[in-house]
């Protein structure tokens, strides 16, 4: 019996939303819909910028496979979350917020720094637009691994955003390896079109022979493929995964469980923050696979639960909200 349904890799970062417009993110130079790295300088400058709205700002636990890990979590699972933060008030903060959902970490011995942060600005079309401060996530290492706890998992899950670290993208890899020696499935995502564009030889190093589980977006999946179209790109994502989701948005998502593909249809929503869809979906398709249902039934989960969270602001759903989802 394995002891965690989930392992995660990823950053640990505070995320602070805010709602903009786009003529702010066009005279601010920021490139709408991707994920920025920044330097902490440029993000203080933003949030001089945007000083007058941060009243009405959100702060939160955040980085996408923690998005998807304390997702599962609250739907039932028992999962374990390896990150690197700082110690200070942001590290706290973030620390509480895991062990709030009842995710395991291994965070007792911080180092002084700064805690990653990731300034979300979310326009009026629900699009989510990020700058992100990597601060201590940036020296995520393979010492941050914790092997015993990832060979008493069911699931390896790492966020593709690791691969902007040198040190990540290597505790990514001795993560995957392990897991594979130890039988554990590994899963991953591409996580933006970003890491695609710009870092896909990182990613296929984190990916090796391939994954048992891909979890993309329609624009990562054509971009990683090379492909004209989202049929030849199913296709060709075979060759990296032996299962693999790519999410529709409006229109659902194209699961292929290794033998047959299976059209989700998506879930009416009026969406107003596309915040944290992608990973909310990865953790209640996460969450269904482990409690031992099929594709199918995992993949209609995910897309009410992502259908949900692009209907209110923030990456996560309120505690009491899982309960109705899977019903």
């Amino acid at each position: 019996m394995s002891k965690y349904d989930i392992y995660g890799l990823g950053a640990g970062l505070v995320d602070t939303e805010i709602e903009v417009d786009d003529a702010f993110l066009r005279t601010a130079g920021i490139e709408k819909g991707l994920m920025t790295l920044v330097d902490e300088a440029r993000q203080i400058e933003l949030m001089e910028h945007l000083k007058d709205r941060l009243v009405a700002s959100k702060r939160a636990s955040g980085g996408s496979a923690a998005n998807t890990v304390i997702g599962a979590a609250h739907f039932g699972a028992k999962n374990y979350y390896s990150c690197k933060l700082a110690n200070d008030e942001n590290g706290d903060f973030y620390l509480a917020d895991l062990l709030a959902a009842n995710v395991d970490s291994d965070q007792g011995q911080r180092n002084p720094g700064i805690t990653g942060k990731c300034l979300v600005m979310i326009t009026p079309d629900a699009e989510r637009t990020m700058n992100t401060f990597l601060g201590s996530s940036e020296t995520l290492a393979t010492s941050d691994l914790n092997l015993e706890a990832l060979a008493n998992a069911k699931y390896f899950y790492v966020e593709g955003y690791v691969v902007t670290s040198p040190t990540g993208r290597a505790a990514a890899i001795a993560g995957r390896q392990h897991a594979e020696q130890n039988a554990v499935k590994t899963a991953l995502s591409l996580s933006d079109p970003g890491m695609v564009q710009f870092f896909k030889d990182g990613l296929k190093e984190m990916i090796g022979d391939g994954v048992d589980l891909l979890f993309c977006n329609k624009e990562e999946a054509l971009g990683w493929t090379g492909s004209d179209n989202i049929e030849q790109a199913a296709e060709r994502l075979k060759v990296d995964a032996k299962q693999f989701v790519i999410t529709l948005g409006a229109d659902g998502a194209l699961l292929f469980d290794g033998h047959n593909m299976i059209s989700i249809n998506g879930c009416e929503a009026d969406a107003i923050d596309t915040n944290g869809a992608g990973d909310m979906f990865a953790g209640a398709f996460l969450y269904a696979l482990t409690a031992g249902q099929g594709f199918e039934q995992a993949g209609l989960l995910a897309s009410r639960s992502a259908a949900q969270v692009v209907s209110q602001f923030g990456p996560r759903l309120r505690p009491e909200q899982y309960a109705g989802l899977k019903d």
